[in-house]
Formats: structure tokens, sequence, C-alpha cells
């Protein structure tokens, strides 16, 4: 079975100049033609109880470039041209797979006028984007910066502040579950109050409770929705540390907290996005010394007990806890990425998708 890769996609207008209209028109019709012909001859094949692959139109393109009718297709980049054939072979895979209709011809005046240039038809430099058979870049409206960065960030989790980074920021923890927990006893009240045979009541009743519930759930997967693409766009390196929530929940006395807080809900968010935007998410061994080991000098405390937020090491540094186990995180990151030690891979999963999916059945409550 094979699985496709997610990935995101920016949209961004651009004026061309007369020259770069002409030429981009010249590559739509163009790509248009070569779809066409080669769909045309995988019918032509499909007729014969043949099949055509994309090897076989490639090579077939190559020979109509040589014909003296069809010569003008040297004149635009052959980038938008092979990956037309590719789309041609995709929806020949759907057709085949049961999953779309037979591929139809692209009109001139119905179809959208398109090509696709991969990296090796376009030029990225100094924020100027410049295509395969052009001399000049294009006049992009950049409406908002691409998210390209070489960045890296070690992210430690908490209950006082939900995150704090290596860069010594902190973010809150807005508790969201705290914060409609009166509502929510009483609506749970109101419900208990309701006899089970009362079914329109008890109906009513049930239905308040659940919104009670949305609510939390919407407001707290809306704020790590926000805070995880944020650093996500920020950070090309995302170093978190591999906790094992399911069983930290099991403390009775942390376990609302902890659930409230959403871990492992961030986590997910975090790396279905990270492979949206070609982004690394590394995740450190949860026995690793971070918040006893000095970011400074290196020496490791014997003991560091949870009421401990700020302490000094023997050279002198005072750390905060928080930061300074972000930053560990980070230099632990950073060495896994040099030789791939001391730390756990990041939970496989190919596509976003499959990320949220495996989420799911360990969120929490």
């Amino acid at each position: 079975m094979s699985v496709s890769q997610v990935k995101r996609a920016f949209k961004y207008r651009f004026s061309p100049t007369d020259a770069q209209a002409a030429e981009l028109s010249r590559t739509f019709g163009c790509v248009r033609k070569v779809y066409n012909m080669a769909l045309a001859a995988r019918t032509e094949a499909w007729t014969r109880q043949e099949r055509v692959n994309y090897n076989a139109t490639s090579a077939m393109l190559t020979e109509w470039k040589w014909t003296e009718e069809l010569s003008f297709l040297n004149d635009v980049s052959s980038v938008p041209l092979q990956q037309c054939l590719r789309h041609l072979q995709v929806a020949f895979t759907n057709f085949f797979g049961k999953r779309a209709k037979y591929p139809r011809f692209k009109s001139r005046r119905k179809s959208r006028r398109s090509a696709e240039y991969t990296t090796s038809g376009f030029r990225f430099k100094d924020g100027k984007l410049t295509l395969a058979k052009m001399a000049e870049p294009l006049d992009i409206v950049w409406s908002r910066p691409l998210p390209v960065t070489n960045n890296a960030v070690g992210i430690d989790v908490g209950l006082n502040h939900l995150l704090t980074l290596s860069t010594g920021e902190k973010i809150a923890n807005p508790r969201h579950e705290r914060q409609d927990r009166a509502r929510l006893a009483r609506a749970q009240r109101e419900l208990s109050r309701k006899a089970r045979g009362d079914g329109a009541n008890r109906a009513k009743a049930r239905r308040k409770v659940a919104r009670v519930h949305a609510r939390i759930t919407d407001r707290r997967r809306d704020h790590l929705h926000k805070l995880t693409t944020r650093l996500v766009r920020e950070n090309q390196t995302l170093v978190i540390e591999d906790l094992t929530v399911r069983n930290m929940v099991k403390n009775r006395s942390l376990a609302r907290a902890i659930s409230d807080a959403a871990w492992s809900e961030f986590r997910s968010m975090l790396e279905y996005k990270a492979q949206w935007y070609g982004r690394e998410v590394i995740a450190v061994d949860r026995f690793f010394p971070s918040s006893k080991l000095c970011s400074t000098c290196g020496t490791l405390q014997e003991k560091m007990p949870l009421g401990v937020r700020t302490w000094t090491c023997d050279c002198g540094t005072t750390h905060d806890r928080d930061v300074n186990a972000a930053k560990n995180l980070l230099a632990a990151g950073r060495a896994v990425a040099a030789c791939g030690a001391g730390v756990r891979p990041q939970r496989s999963s190919p596509d976003g998708r499959s990320a949220m999916k495996q989420e799911a059945s360990r969120r929490e409550p």
C-alpha cells in the first residue's frame, strides 16, 4: 500500500511582464497539448487491451520534440511537460483503482491553465523566483513570508506554564477546563437530578453538559492549533521530551491538570504540522535529566525536587528550572541530529492524517 506525503502549499499573486505572460501562455498551451496527446495514445492502447505507463509516454514526448510539427515543445521548459505526464499517470492509477472516472481531455476554453514546476525548473534566491526559460524573476506579491528558516528550539512542557522555550519565552497555561469547571459541575448536577425515565428533560440536560465539554475542547484545540502553527513556522527543528502521558495521568493529584494541558494533543499537532512544512521534530528520551543538568557547564545535580523553580549551579549560573530544561533539550536534539544518540525516534506516521488517528486513541479525556 502506498501512502502519499502531506505537504502544505502557499499561494501568492504575481504580475508578469508581457514577455513572461507570453512565455507562460506558451507553456500552458504545450502542457495541454502534451497531456491530450499522451491521453490519446494511452486511450488507443487501452482499446487494444494494452497499457501504456508514464515511462512510455515520457519516451513519446522525446520523440515528439524531434518532429518538425511539434518542435515548438522545445521552446518551453521540459519540467512542466514531464509533470503533466505524471499527473496523467496518477489519473489512470485512480481510474484503475476505481477511485475516479476515466481521464478527460483538456479543453482550451474550459480547462484551468496551469503548469507545475519542480525544484529543477525554478530558482529561488534572495526572495526572488525565476522560472526556467525566463530571464527575469517574477514580480511576486509576497502577502506573507515563506516559512523558510534554520532555527531550532527546545520545548519543555509544564503545568504552571504550558510551554517554556529554550529562547526563554514562557507561554501561559490557559487551563480551559478549570475556567469552565463551575459551569460544568452545575450542568452535571442538573443532569443527575433528572430521572432516567424523564426523556425530554434528561436529553436537554445531557445536551447542556455536552455543550460545556465541547466549549472546553474547542477552546483548547484552537489555542493549541495557533501555538503549534507558530512554532512550526518559526523553527526548522523542534525538540521535545518523550513523555508517557498515559502513565502520568495515573497520579490522581495531577491527572486533571495534565489532561487539561493536553500534552499529547500538542505533540500530535506539532508532528503532523512539521511534516506539512518539512520540519523535524526530535523527541528526547524521558529519562534524560533535562532539569538537573546545568546547561552552562554540564554539571549534574543529585536531586531536583518539583518545588525548586530556580537554582544556582556550582559554576555560579542561576537557572530558571524550565528554561534550563528547554536549553538542555535543544542541546540533546542537536546531538541526535549530529550522531543519532540519546533520544527516541519521532513517532512514525506517514502523513498528518495518520498521526492524528494514532493520537486519537491516547488523547487526554
